[in-house]
C-alpha cells in the first residue's frame, strides 16, 4: 500500500493515556446530540417536512419537487462550507464558541418556522428556513464531532461515540412523542392548541426551539475551547487552497483514512436512505396510516438508540471496521428481505424495518469513532469537515437509485405500485460502500 506505518503519535488528537475524561463531561457532550435531535427527527423527517409538502401549500408534485430542489441546494452549500469552517475552528481553537452560536441559530430558525402558515404563498419561506436550518445543523455537526477529543480516549471512543449517538436517538423519540401526543394527535392539545391554521405544527416548532436551547446548556457549561496562538484571517480562496493541500497530504501521509472517507461517503448515504425513504415504503407499500408512520418512527428511534449504545461497547473491543461491516451486511440482507416479502403485510415491515434500524445507528457511530481514532493532532475540524463534504458529495445516490429502481420495477411488472423496488436502489449503495470498506483497516492497524 506504500507510505509509512501510522504510530501512536499520528493516531489523532484523542488522548492515549488510560486516564478517562470525567463522566460529567461525557454526559455534557452527549447532551448536545439529545438537545438538537428535534432538528432531524421532528423538523426534517417526520413533522415539518410532511407539513410543508401537504396539500395546503400546493399540488403534491409541486411541493415535493420544491422540497427536493431546496434540499439539493442546501447539500451543495454544506459541501462548500463545511471544510472551510472546520479549518477555521482548528486554526482559532474556538470550536465550542462556534458550536454555541450555531446551536442558537438552529433554535432561532426552528422558532421562525412558526410563521409558515398553511398557504401556497408560504411554501418557499418554509423551504428556505428548512434549508438554512439543515445547513447550520450539518456545519454544527462538524464542530460537535471535533469535540470528541475532549471527552474520549482511544480506548473508549467507541463507547463514547455510541453513547452520544444513542442518546440523540432517544432524545428524538421523547421530543416526537411529546409533540405528537401534546399537540398533533389530540383534537385540542395542550394550551388549547388545535390543527386550525396549522397551529399544532407551528407551535411544535416553538417547542423545538426551546428544547434545543435548554438541553444544550450542559454542553456549553462543561466544555471549553482549547486556546491557540492568534492566527491571521484566511480568505475563502486561500481556505480552498489549504483544503486541496490537505487532501493531497492526506492521500500521501494517510491513504487508509482517505480510502475510508470515500467508502463512508457511500455507505453513509445508504444509511441516510434507509431512514429517509422508510416512511415512504411504510405508507405506500405496507399501508401505514400517517399516525402509524409516526409511531413506527418513534419505535425506530428507540431501537436505533439502544442498539447504538450497545454496539459502542463492541466497537472498543473488536474495532469500528468490524462493526461497520457487520452492520452493512445485516442491512443488505434485511433490505432484500423487505423487497422479497413486500406483500406480507405490515408485520413484515415492523419486523424487518425495525431490525434495519438496529444496524443504522451502530454503523454511523462506528464511522465517527473510526475517524476520531485516525485524525492527526490539531486537524479535527478540518478532517471532520472533509467527512461532511465527502458525505454530501454522494448524497444524490440513494434518492436517484431509489427512484430509478421504482421506474425499473414499473417497467418490469407493468404496475403503478412498485415503490418496494426502491429498497433495491438503497441496497446497491450499501453494497458499494461495503466493498470499498473491505480495503480499509482499523486505525490501530492502518498503513498509509
Amino acid at each position: 500500500m506504500g507510505g509509512r506505518v501510522m504510530n501512536d503519535a499520528a493516531l489523532g488528537a484523542l488522548p492515549s493515556a488510560p486516564v478517562r475524561p470525567s463522566g460529567r463531561k461525557v454526559w455534557a457532550w452527549a447532551m448536545w446530540d439529545w438537545g438538537t435531535q428535534p432538528l432531524n427527527t421532528v423538523i426534517i423527517t417526520f413533522v415539518f417536512s410532511v407539513y410543508i409538502t401537504g396539500s395546503a401549500f400546493g399540488s403534491e408534485n409541486d411541493t415535493s419537487i420544491a422540497l427536493s430542489v431546496s434540499t439539493m441546494i442546501a447539500g451543495l452549500i454544506v459541501a462548500v462550507l463545511a471544510p472551510v469552517l472546520g479549518q477555521a475552528s482548528d486554526r482559532t481553537g474556538r470550536t465550542v464558541r462556534n458550536l454555541r452560536w450555531q446551536t442558537w441559530a438552529i433554535a432561532l430558525l426552528a422558532a421562525c418556522l412558526f410563521f409558515v402558515a398553511p398557504a401556497p404563498g408560504y411554501l418557499w419561506l418554509g423551504l428556505g428556513l428548512l434549508g438554512v436550518a439543515s445547513i447550520v445543523g450539518e456545519i454544527a455537526n462538524v464542530n460537535y464531532y471535533a469535540l470528541i477529543d475532549q471527552v474520549a480516549t482511544k480506548k473508549d471512543v467507541g463507547r463514547v461515540s455510541g453513547f452520544g449517538w444513542g442518546l440523540g436517538y432517544l432524545g428524538g423519540i421523547v421530543a416526537l412523542m411529546l409533540l405528537y401526543f401534546g399537540f398533533i394527535a389530540p383534537e385540542v392539545g395542550l394550551f388549547g392548541v388545535s390543527s386550525h391554521d396549522g397551529l399544532d405544527i407551528r407551535v411544535s416548532m416553538l417547542v423545538c426551539a426551546v428544547w434545543i436551547v435548554g438541553f444544550t446548556i450542559p454542553t456549553f457549561v462543561a466544555l471549553r475551547d482549547t486556546p491557540r496562538p492568534p492566527a491571521l484571517p484566511v480568505g475563502i480562496l486561500a481556505s480552498y487552497r489549504m483544503l486541496w493541500a490537505s487532501l493531497k497530504r492526506l492521500w500521501v501521509e494517510d491513504r487508509n483514512t482517505a480510502r475510508f472517507l470515500v467508502a463512508s461517503a457511500l455507505f453513509r448515504d445508504g444509511l441516510s436512505g434507509v431512514f429517509a425513504f422508510g416512511a415512504v415504503l411504510a405508507a405506500q407499500t405496507f399501508g401505514f396510516s400517517a399516525g402509524e408512520v409516526i409511531m413506527f418512527g418513534a419505535a425506530a428511534n428507540v431501537v436505533a438508540g439502544v442498539s447504538t449504545i450497545g454496539f459502542g461497547f463492541l466497537d472498543d473491543r473488536i474495532g469500528p471496521k468490524r462493526v461497520i461491516l457487520l452492520s452493512l451486511i445485516a442491512l443488505c440482507g434485511l433490505g432484500l428481505g423487505v423487497f422479497l416479502l413486500h406483500d406480507g403485510g405490515q408485520i413484515v415491515f415492523w419486523t424487518l424495518g425495525l431490525a434495519m434500524c438496529a444496524f443504522v445507528g451502530p454503523a454511523q457511530s462506528a464511522s465517527r469513532s473510526f475517524l476520531a481514532r485516525a485524525i492527526p493532532d490539531g486537524r479535527s475540524g478540518e478532517i471532520f469537515g472533509l467527512y461532511a463534504t465527502t458525505g454530501r458529495a454522494t448524497s444524490f445516490l440513494s434518492p436517484s437509485l431509489f427512484g430509478l429502481a421504482i421506474a425499473v420495477g414499473a417497467a418490469i411488472t407493468r404496475s403503478e405500485t412498485t415503490q418496494y423496488f426502491g429498497i433495491l436502489g438503497i441496497v446497491v449503495v450499501l453494497v458499494a460502500g461495503l466493498i470499498l470498506m473491505l480495503a480499509v483497516t482499523d486505525p490501530e492497524q492502518s498503513h498509509a
